[in-house]
């Protein structure tokens, strides 16, 4: 990889970590809605869920597309057995992980079709 790219790369996973603050503060705001003593607001509620279900798809967009990209790459190509085995149990940990992320993407539309 170039550092071009591997900089790309860096600054989408950052952009990924600011987002995951996000997810975590809109969480944080749903649940001292809930706590208020006056009754939580339906309208402030939903628009968090709504802005958390978003920013999870794009998170999990993101990351997939990262961990592809990362299964893409062969450094050990030519390389010894065992670092090249070592590798390949790394891509299919990182093929199960997006298989996962799959799944919680096609929750997410799931619950965007269901409102």
């Amino acid at each position: 990889m170039d550092s071009q790219s591997q900089n790309t790369s860096l600054q989408r996973l950052q952009n990924v970590e600011k987002r995951i603050v996000r997810v975590l503060e809109l969480a944080g705001g749903v649940m001292d809605e809930l706590a208020n003593p006056t009754g939580p607001r339906k309208d402030l509620i939903n628009n968090h869920c709504l802005e958390f279900m978003k920013m999870i798809k794009d998170i999990q967009v993101t990351l997939r597309d990262e961990i592809k990209s990362a299964c893409e790459y062969r450094p050990f190509e030519k390389c010894d057995y065992s670092s090249r085995i070592a590798n390949e149990i790394c891509c299919k940990k990182l093929e199960y992980v997006v298989s996962q992320l799959d799944g919680m993407k096609q929750t997410v539309d799931e619950y965007h079709g269901a409102m």
